[in-house]
């Protein structure tokens, strides 16, 4: 696993840091003159951690933090681990046929990344996997949107998706995708072995190609008449359907 400096932003996001990951914390920045409280925690537990904290202006946070809502607090940090493609496999044999893998084929908005590993992350996924063309990759927006998720959940940016699919496969990972035609149910499956769930960007779905290396299409079904929901409620929808089954 490889690491680079970035800043995170947003209070949740640096309390998260801290609280999961503060060795690669390499320091803290808040907003001179906050009578936050949070603010004060923040700073509190970074000292306690030696971790260099500094008081700055509004300004300077606006600075740093690239037109992002900061709410008076960003850190200097390690970036999230990324994970070798090669790793995957191992974790998979690690959950002992309990492995519980989130699929994401193209997503566009790290906004819908963001929550998308903080459903993966609630659900006790045991990775994410996103490909490295055409897709959002682990930033700031994302990781402030995840509150945390991307400091303690797995994800995978793949150079080739359909052969990561075909490696799963060959692992014994059965791979569901989401698809607004298909026939059959989401809930008509088990979902308590290892499993693998599609879901595809928020404009054209799957790719022929993701399509094609799936075991099964499914569908959540929408008495409502709705042709299709956001990639993220579809991730939390799915996720919490394998939960529910899993007991």
């Amino acid at each position: 696993m490889s690491k680079s400096s970035q800043w995170v932003v947003g209070l949740n996001a640096v309390a998260s840091a801290l609280e999961h990951d503060a060795k690669h914390v390499h320091e803290v920045l808040l907003e001179a003159g906050s009578k936050n409280p949070r603010i004060a925690d923040i700073e509190q537990q970074a000292r306690r951690k030696e971790i260099d904290v500094r008081r700055v202006t509004a300004q300077a946070l606006d600075g740093v933090a690239g037109g992002l809502r900061h709410q008076g607090a960003v850190a200097r940090y390690a970036a999230a681990k990324t994970w070798d493609e090669h790793e995957l496999v191992g974790l998979v044999e690690a959950a002992e046929g309990r492995a519980l893998l989130l699929v994401l084929d193209g997503v566009q908005d790290p906004h819908n990344l963001g929550a998308c590993l903080r459903s993966a992350a609630a659900a006790g996924a045991t990775a994410v996997i996103i490909p490295k063309d055409k897709a959002v990759q682990l930033n700031a927006t994302v990781r402030k949107t995840s509150a945390g998720a991307a400091d303690i959940l797995p994800v995978f940016s793949v150079t080739n998706l359909s052969r990561t699919l075909r490696d799963l496969q060959k692992a014994g990972v059965w791979i569901y995708g989401l698809a607004g035609e298909a026939e059959t149910s989401l809930y008509a499956l088990d979902l308590t072995g290892n499993v693998a769930l599609v879901m595809g960007s928020e404009g054209d779905g799957m790719r022929r190609l993701t399509r094609e290396n799936c075991d099964q299409l499914v569908k959540i079904p929408m008495p409502g008449g709705f042709e299709s929901l956001n990639v993220s409620v579809a991730t939390g929808v799915s996720l919490f359907e394998a939960v529910r089954q899993r007991g």
